[in-house]
């Protein structure tokens, strides 16, 4: 068992009065070991300046969660681990039923947890930016209220990517300028505390979700600091931009966590942390109150430890939102998690990508899935044109971002434009934005027209459509297969859904994901295959440092 030096425990386990936990004060650590080491990585994504936020304190975190934990003890957080660790959210549901767990039970063994590794410099991930401080209080009012038949998400604490706006704890992006951003409910927090999620707090991300700088780590951000993964502290990368959604799911921090996607900021981190992630199709799921990049390409989808999860929570997310149009007539409520089944691939027709095949992981899951029943068809994918794929994400946030702030934003908020925040920026750069900040210069000085950048949209969607439905006409195909997010930027701009899930790691250890890529609104059938493939490959394993 990992040795808990923060946490002191008063009295002895067999007093009849439960000590109280209290949490040790966070002193920051030298990070300088960590910083030389990875100066000269291979990956520039991977070159550090800094770990620790130059802005937050981490003990605003554990005053947080301090009162939340104080009758919960490390025996407790033992005793319960077996049932909770890597356990779904059905196996938790169960405990639950049978009186082995409450939900205030479920909530405190997750904030305990957190606690045993983030106020350690030699675990911590810096994946937690915000806890809620009344999560367990709605936990107790859970368990009260748990007579009747419910939605499985019921209960379930669930992490925010700090760009979801969440009433009671700030919304940042990240961002030094967004530090006070107190706003209310995005729609998709409304839905899911409709169906009784705990929002347990907020998770960390790339700044502005990876839109800031050019070149900079994934993970980082002025708030939270540098992320890291939890299968290589330090050595691999945690993917963006939802790097702290993936990174603290990977680790057992909450049942599920939300990120969100433009081009491959689901599905990159998903991967990177071994954990399932589904970026669906634009229009299935409400953006409204989340911090955006691009009203084109823009999706929230949920990440977990398995495809069950991610289904139920998929299911809790849908509804349209009359403020975000593209949901209308697109997002039914459905129970994703009923239909799902081990046979689901038999008989199906997926493409393995030429190309993709030199990687080894790629290839023997190709052979798996032959062994489970599914037609393997060799494709190789046809050459379009995404050229200005960076204009359109320029000139949708140059108009978005505004948009957010007039009506999305915190009352303390005043900025109008991307300019405001770069001038706000440029008061202490060293400290708010250490990478730079040259993806927000390349917006305000983007000149493209409207009637260029309308004829770019067009364009871009029709080619990414024309990648996909080429393979997938001629060859009949029910779903193609892809690595990680490497087919991201098709998919984003054709508006497909995307799935990946775990299957396997490199000879060093490094996670890699399979992922299924289908026509738009098909997350139903992406997630049955997904389901099948988890069920008889079983590749997910627990980081090894976080067990």
């Amino acid at each position: 068992m990992k040795k808990i030096f923060y946490l002191l425990i008063l009295g002895l386990w067999a007093c009849e009065e439960k000590p109280k936990t209290t949490i040790d004060t966070w002193v920051p650590y030298d990070e300088t070991a960590i910083i030389e080491k990875n100066a000269d990585h291979e990956s520039r994504f991977m070159r550090y300046k800094l770990i620790q936020s130059k802005i937050s304190d981490r003990n605003d975190l554990w005053a947080q969660i301090e009162p939340q934990i104080s009758d919960f003890s490390l025996k407790d957080y033992e005793k319960l681990k077996p049932i909770i660790l890597e356990q779904d959210m059905m196996s938790l549901q169960n405990a639950i039923d049978e009186g082995k767990l409450s939900y205030k039970q479920l909530t405190q063994w997750y904030l305990y947890r957190i606690v045993i590794f983030e106020n350690d410099s030699l675990s911590t991930l810096n994946n937690i930016i915000s806890i809620n401080p009344t999560a367990v209080q709605e936990a107790i009012a859970k368990d009260e209220n748990n007579s009747e038949e419910h939605h499985p998400i019921y209960g379930m604490p669930i992490l925010l990517k700090d760009n979801v706006n969440f009433a009671g704890i700030p919304t940042t992006a990240g961002a030094a300028a967004l530090k006070d951003n107190m706003a209310e409910d995005a729609f998709i927090v409304e839905r899911l505390e409709a169906s009784g999620a705990i929002i347990l707090g907020k998770s960390s991300l790339s700044e502005w979700a990876n839109f800031l700088c050019d070149g900079c780590p994934n993970g980082y951000n002025a708030i939270g600091g540098q992320t890291l993964n939890p299968y290589g502290r330090g050595e691999f990368d945690t993917g963006g931009s939802s790097s702290g959604s993936g990174s603290s799911i990977a680790a057992n921090y909450a049942a599920g966590a939300i990120g969100t996607e433009t081009s491959g900021s689901i599905l990159s981190p998903s991967s990177s942390n071994s954990i399932v992630g589904l970026k669906p199709t634009v229009g299935l799921l409400s953006r409204g109150g989340i911090v955006p990049i691009s009203s084109t390409l823009d999706t929230p989808g949920p990440m977990t430890r398995s495809v069950m999860d991610n289904a139920i929570m998929l299911s809790a997310l849908t509804g349209e939102d009359s403020e975000d149009q593209v949901t209308v007539g697109n997002s039914p409520q459905k129970e994703y998690w009923k239909s799902l089944n081990a046979d689901a691939l038999k008989g199906k027709r997926l493409a393995a990508m030429k190309g993709f095949l030199e990687d080894s992981l790629y290839k023997i899951q190709v052979e798996k899935l032959k062994d489970m029943g599914a037609i393997i068809v060799e494709v190789e994918a046809p050459e379009v044109n995404l050229s200005g794929f960076l204009t359109l994400l320029n000139l949708d946030m140059k108009a978005d971002l505004p948009h957010y702030f007039e009506n999305y934003a915190g009352p303390s908020i005043n900025f109008t434009s991307v300019q405001d925040v770069m001038d706000f920026n440029m008061e202490d750069s060293a400290k708010r934005i250490p990478y730079g900040q040259a993806r927000f210069e390349g917006i305000v000085t983007d000149s493209t027209t409207a009637s260029e950048f309308d004829t770019l949209k067009t364009r871009l969607m029709s080619e990414g459509r024309r990648y996909f439905e080429t393979m997938m006409s001629e060859n009949d195909l029910d779903a193609i297969l892809s690595i990680n997010n490497w087919t991201a930027g098709y998919a984003a701009v054709a508006h497909y859904p995307a799935l990946t899930v775990p299957m396997g790691y490199e000879e060093n250890g490094q996670p890699k994901g399979l992922t299924f890529i289908a026509e738009p609104f098909s997350e139903q059938k992406l997630l049955e295959y997904a389901y099948a493939f988890e069920k008889a490959t079983q590749a997910r394993k627990t980081p090894t440092e976080y067990k």
